[in-house]
């Protein structure tokens, strides 16, 4: 059974820093990609970030460019996405994705997600 789980979200104040992770369980967490998507209230699922099976390649999108970074450790089957001034904008639920099919931008490229974790920037 997969598992997906979030977590590090919370209220942080525009301009500060935030760790987002994802701990993965039951899959052989190497042989997928990653990605973290991110969800407004109103608004669609938008894409955030991705990363390949060994972390060599990641795609982030450029509305967190330069801000956000992601990064992965197969040893502890962890994604993670680090938030750097953060803006308002940024407000929303932040889910971890799984595929073992060729990754992209869309939402339908994953096959598992995590339940979500909340951010909130303040001003």
């Amino acid at each position: 059974q997969v598992q997906l789980v979030e977590s590090g979200g919370g209220l942080v104040q525009a301009g500060g820093s935030q760790r987002l992770s994802c701990a993965a369980s039951g899959v052989t967490f190497s042989s997928y990609s990653m990605a973290w998507f991110r969800q407004a209230p109103g608004k669609g699922r938008q894409f955030v970030a991705l990363i390949s099976q060994s972390g060599g390649a990641t795609t982030v999108s450029n509305s967190v460019k330069g801000r956000f970074a992601i990064s992965r450790d197969n040893a502890k089957n962890t994604v993670y996405l680090q938030m750097n001034n953060l803006k308002p904008e940024d407000t929303a639920v932040y889910y971890c994705a799984a595929t073992a099919r060729e990754p992209g931008f869309s939402s339908s490229a994953y096959d598992y997600w995590g339940q979500g974790t909340q951010v909130t920037v303040s001003t």
